[in-house]
């Protein structure tokens, strides 16, 4: 821009010092620098609107330990289920009675057998996945963390809790598997 026109006989006003690096820099990314905050629409996204109270109750309930903890047990049941219907599926000794190992079993047996199998597994899974969803939840609230760590944690606490039922060296193996399979997972799912 150039500068405003002096009336005659006045001296023309001093020209603008030029911009310097370091003047700018400092607005830039320096201490004079203004923070932004950061708004979706300015930018030609999508306008959101602020959440309401019941919204944020919602996400509160369902990020609270107790119904991680519940979600992880109905997942693990269903998913148990399913696994020990399959297994009882693909069993050769479905149905299978010791005492007459000649008789075919009729499909009323393997369907109790596979029946009782699926119900079993879905209970162990239960257990295991409630187990650890708590534990991990537990774990990163005391940290104030959400990291790879909280689940090798919670998988070393699940599987020695496991474990332990059937001894020490047991629980030292559980403790160890499950956390190599937590951070298996948790690499492979992040």
């Amino acid at each position: 821009a150039a500068p405003p026109p002096s009336a005659p006989g006045e001296p023309a006003p001093p020209p603008p010092p030029p911009l310097q690096y370091s003047l700018l820099l400092q607005h830039l990314v320096g201490d004079k620098r203004q923070p932004r905050v950061w708004d979706p629409a300015a930018l030609g996204g999508i306008p959101c609107p602020p959440k309401s109270e019941e919204q944020k109750m919602v996400e509160r309930v369902m990020e609270s330990c107790p119904f991680k903890a519940a979600l992880a047990c109905v997942g693990g049941f269903v998913l148990g289920g399913a696994f020990g219907i399959f297994t009882a599926g693909i069993d050769t000794n479905a149905g299978f009675d010791p005492k007459d190992p000649y008789r075919t079993p009729t499909a009323k047996e393997v369907l109790k057998d596979m029946g009782q199998r699926g119900i079993s597994y879905a209970k162990n899974f239960a257990i295991v996945g409630a187990m650890f969803s708590c534990t991990e939840c537990v774990v990163e609230s005391y940290r104030g963390k959400s990291d790879w760590k909280n689940s090798v944690i919670s998988g070393c606490i699940t599987g020695g809790a496991i474990g332990f039922r059937a001894g020490l060296k047991a629980g030292v193996i559980g403790c160890g598997g499950f956390a190599a399979f937590s951070a298996a997972v948790d690499y492979y799912l992040r």
